[in-house]
């Protein structure tokens, strides 16, 4: 089993910065990649960045790119999620996710383990 827990989310007016956390404990990662998702009221959970493995690979979300970074500290068994430039429209749970292969995936079915979710809020 691994379990994933979120940190990190708050309210911040637009324009702040908030950094999301994802320790993981257990069997940890086991040498796979790991996705942040989010999902707003009333709307289907979407991608928003995924790293490897070794963070060799990242993938953005168009509506994240440029604003947001994703990293890994392997020795802490933590993936992070630096988030700039907020907008009202970044408001969500995020959660973050094991992928099942060394490869991150938009696809949701794509990861086997899910944290239970931060709430960020960017208020206008």
């Amino acid at each position: 089993q691994v379990q994933l827990v979120e940190s990190g989310g708050g309210l911040v007016q637009a324009g702040g910065s908030l950094r999301l956390s994802c320790a993981a404990s257990g069997r940890t990662f086991s040498s796979r990649a790991v996705g942040w998702f989010r999902q707003a009221p009333g709307k289907e959970r979407e991608f928003v960045a995924g790293i490897s493995w070794s963070g060799g690979m990242i993938w953005y979300a168009d509506s994240v790119k440029g604003r947001f970074t994703v990293s890994r500290d392997n020795t802490k068994n933590t993936v992070y999620l630096q988030m700039n430039s907020l907008k009202p429209e970044d408001t969500a749970v995020y959660y973050c996710a094991r992928s099942q292969d060394a490869i991150a995936t938009s696809n949701m079915h794509g990861y086997d383990y899910w944290g239970q979710g931060t709430q960020v809020t960017a208020s206008s």
